[in-house]
């Protein structure tokens, strides 16, 4: 394969402020429901539990009065150069659509996962039982996103079945599908924040708020460095919550090196 990076008329995107965001873990609920990921009886069981979207708590390891938390919601990165596409036999997961979102084949899929261990986000997840929905439940399933049985690798999507309904809907309103307004399509974790802490669009576009955003002085992305180019970028003005984003060194300043592939970080 190639290892030259394609470019994309539109980029779909997100810019997650966690300064806004309280951990309330609103985002999570909202993708296991609308991507049909089966409630497990004890959610504290790490080993069964699958969520697409986990929340994590930082701390700037100062005791009290110094000490301060954030929470970093971390989808799928979405990788303008993925680390787990080349590395997959079966060509189960691609990025060669336009919009760049990482694509994730289910029936293709044979549970290798060197796409997993590829992945530095550690956003994939390996899915080791068949689904199982408490009495009834499993007729409020969306009918727009497969169930995945046992034995295969499952990733965050950008709610992919949305964009096609967003696409759909233009057609019939005699509008361009690939040139989207602001907030046409957005994930099911951006919709149910209750703080606004997501921002989800076009970053290739300037009137979407993400493009500003992603522009920001106070933007950076995880482990930019390593030059995956992920379409997800975090904002803070917290200095520690930046550095966190890279393992940034004692004497290392934020921001002050190039990322390996050449990223596009404003």
């Amino acid at each position: 394969m190639s290892g030259a990076q394609q470019s994309f008329k539109i980029l779909w995107g997100m810019a997650i402020d966690l300064d806004k965001c309280t951990g309330c873990g609103a985002c999570m609920v909202a993708c296991q429901a609308e991507n049909n990921l089966a409630p497990e009886k004890d959610a504290s069981n790490k080993r069964r539990v699958m969520n697409w979207l986990k929340v994590y708590e930082l701390s700037n390891g100062k005791a009290f009065p110094d000490h301060d938390t954030a929470f970093l919601p971390r989808p799928c990165q979405q990788c303008g150069n993925p680390a787990c596409v080349p590395v997959c036999p079966a060509t189960v997961t691609k990025k060669d659509e336009e919009g760049g979102i990482v694509s994730q084949v289910y029936p293709r899929c044979f549970g290798c996962r060197y796409c997993m261990a590829a992945c530095p986000y550690k956003a994939r997840y390996f899915n080791w039982y068949d689904p199982e929905w408490p009495q009834g439940w499993d007729k409020t399933l969306s009918p727009d996103v497969s169930v995945r049985p046992r034995g295969v690798v499952e990733k965050c999507t950008f709610c992919h079945h949305r964009w096609m309904k967003a696409k759909d809907k233009a057609r019939v309103a005699g509008n361009d599908p690939y040139d989207l307004p602001e907030g046409a399509y957005v994930t099911a974790c951006t919709e149910s924040c209750p703080n606004g802490a997501i921002v989800f669009g076009d970053l290739n576009n300037p009137k979407h708020l993400v493009h500003k955003l992603a522009h920001s002085e106070y933007a950076f992305r995880l482990l930019e460095r390593l030059g995956m180019d992920p379409q997800v970028y975090y904002l803070s003005r917290r200095e520690w919550v930046r550095r966190l984003g890279d393992h940034h060194l004692d004497n290392e300043k934020t921001g002050d090196f190039t990322p390996l592939g050449g990223g596009h970080h404003g």
